[in-house]
């Protein structure tokens, strides 16, 4: 059965893509390691990358996985890399992070606050409905606040200007995370948000097994 790597989003696990059917493959969900101190992005990534089997695997990443997806692409051969809500480059990522990550203005942002449901997550996340709402309430709630200002870090100061061949971008229109504006997806979801792998599901699922069936 032929294995997929799956790189969740930021600080979250598999329950961000329970709902996107894999079945006839083997979908194998990489755990983030905690990073070093003072460690960046590349060292991190050439760390995840020395357990997944190196004969040319699958990547799918989402949102901040899909930038580690990109990255571990940059220490092993891959066969496909599909990014779902993410960003290619460092040119996809919105100025006003970039800006941030300049002038270090990410650090004042309140790691607590950010850690919690409010209308504005629900917001910026697309989440309407009480169960998606619960979801990313549990999701938010059980990040560990170490690896989310990490990671926060390494988004706004990331660097790469590497585009794989092999790279598909699956991207929502009404993504508010990573605003469609700013990417060159290959493949567009109308309406589609930061929370399309749930809300979504059936349209991303087709769309994630026509790329691993091509």
């Amino acid at each position: 059965m032929r294995s997929i790597y799956i790189f969740s989003g930021l600080g979250t696990d598999e329950r961000v893509m329970r709902d996107i059917d894999l079945s006839g493959f083997q979908p194998i969900f990489v755990q983030w390691m905690p990073p070093f101190s003072g460690e960046g992005i590349e060292d991190y990534c050439k760390r995840l990358s020395q357990p997944i089997d190196p004969d040319r695997p699958v990547l799918i990443g989402l949102s901040f996985g899909g930038m580690i997806a990109v990255e571990v692409g940059k220490h092993i051969a891959t066969e496909k890399i599909i990014l779902i809500a993410s960003a290619k480059t460092k040119h996809e990522i919105p100025f006003y992070y970039r800006l941030a990550g300049l002038f270090g203005l990410h650090r004042l942002l309140p790691t607590w606050l950010m850690m919690r449901s409010t209308p504005f997550s629900n917001w910026a996340f697309g989440v309407k409905s009480p169960k998606e709402k619960q979801l990313l309430a549990d999701i938010l709630t059980d990040m560990d606040p170490v690896f989310f200002k990490w990671a926060i870090r390494e988004i706004v100061r990331w660097k790469n200007e590497v585009l794989h061949d092999n790279l598909l971008h699956i991207h929502g229109t009404a993504d508010r995370i990573l605003p469609y504006l700013f990417v060159k997806p290959d493949i567009t979801v109308e309406k589609g948000g930061h929370f399309m792998t749930v809300n979504k599901a059936m349209e991303v699922t087709g769309i994630v097994r026509g790329l691993l069936d091509q």
